[in-house]
């Protein structure tokens, strides 16, 4: 069978991964580069998928000192008519916020600060790839915190007033 119907075949098969887009994987390792050697991050996580529903995913976690960073990469072509910023509408967001309020609530100790960010990477095949960082994107409501899961000890001595 030719590769590309091969290729299109696992795609559309139930329960197959998807495969990995090369510009997708050149776009977030331009994107991690970039904010490594320009802004200071530290990566924490790439392609990171959340145990609930594993089509919800976080492109890069980074460290910007204290923050944690939840980061999507948007690739394009030099000659794309929408920017990579704009593919972030209130679909991919819905499903951000799922996954870093899964990652949020699976930390021990979740951080008191953390952000969204995009970066927009434009691919070329003769220039490196260039990017946009844009940082602090509106996505979770204003006053949003991670419940923190208390035990019933806890909850008992919350009610008796005992500290």
């Amino acid at each position: 069978m030719v590769a590309w119907l091969k290729a299109i075949c696992n795609r559309l098969r139930p329960g197959a991964p998807a495969a990995a887009d090369s510009g997708g994987a050149r776009g977030e390792d331009a994107a991690a580069e970039f904010l490594q050697s320009r802004h200071g991050f530290s990566i924490v996580a790439r392609n990171w998928r959340s145990p609930r529903d594993r089509r919800d995913e976080i492109d890069l976690v980074a460290r910007d000192g204290d923050v944690l960073v939840f980061v999507e990469v948007k690739a394009r072509g030099v000659q794309a008519l929408v920017p990579g910023f704009y593919a972030v509408d209130r679909r991919k967001k819905r499903v951000l916020r799922r996954a870093v309020h899964v990652y949020l609530s699976a930390l021990s100790h979740p951080p008191r600060t953390f952000r969204f960010d995009v970066v927009e990477v434009a691919l070329s095949d003769r220039l490196p790839p260039q990017c946009l960082h844009f940082a602090n994107v509106p996505l979770f409501p204003k006053g949003y915190h991670v419940a923190r899961q208390t035990n019933a000890l806890d909850e008992v001595g919350r009610r008796s007033g005992a500290r």
